[in-house]
């Protein structure tokens, strides 16, 4: 097998054209592997963790949101932007007691998502949790979810059938169906 071609582009300039407060947008200018120069518009983000939760019957904790930028409703699993100095484990753990209204007895690292690659530095790692005790929803003042239960398997159908769209709660459902599926959860 051939040995495969390393791929790069060499920042020459950056200029921040927005800052808010979860996003700040730069216009990058590189060098590309044949010499000429392009640009680059990235979307510099924290990044988030979310939470693959199931239950001993079964089941996976999912919300139902509004989400402004898409104009619609989706379903997804709990998940939130990592404060600054916040560990992703911290933020999967915080998420799900305030959107899942549950705590849990285990939480292993799942891998991570890259939603939007092509312009976005944004990463989303996952948690798999398990033992999960009940506690309260700590909602924040500006956030308004449906949480509910849904088995697994039903929800991993929801995936195929598109209507489940959101990438990291399609990753989440579908690799936790696939490892529960051999035996691997």
């Amino acid at each position: 097998m051939n040995e495969p071609t390393k791929h790069i582009e060499t920042k020459l300039t950056s200029e921040t054209i927005f800052e808010g407060r979860v996003v700040r947008l730069t216009v990058d200018t590189v060098t590309l592997e044949n010499g000429n120069t392009s640009t680059r518009e990235i979307v510099h983000h924290g990044g988030g963790a979310a939470v693959v939760a199931l239950n001993k019957k079964g089941e996976v904790a999912l919300v139902r949101q509004y989400r402004y930028a898409l104009g619609k409703e989706l379903i997804e699993i709990p998940a939130g932007k990592i404060e600054p100095g916040e560990p992703p484990r911290e933020t999967a753990l915080r998420e799900l007691e305030e959107e899942a209204a549950c705590v849990a007895g285990t939480l292993v690292d799942f891998g991570s998502v890259i939603p939007t690659c092509g312009y976005c530095t944004e990463v989303i790692y996952l948690y798999l949790a398990t033992g999960l005790q009940p506690s309260v929803q700590k909602l924040d003042e500006d956030e308004f979810v449906d949480f509910f239960w849904m088995p697994l398997d039903e929800a991993a159908s929801l995936v195929l059938n598109g209507t489940i769209t959101d990438s990291k709660t399609a990753y989440g459902l579908l690799k936790a169906k696939m490892m529960k599926d051999t035996g691997q959860i």
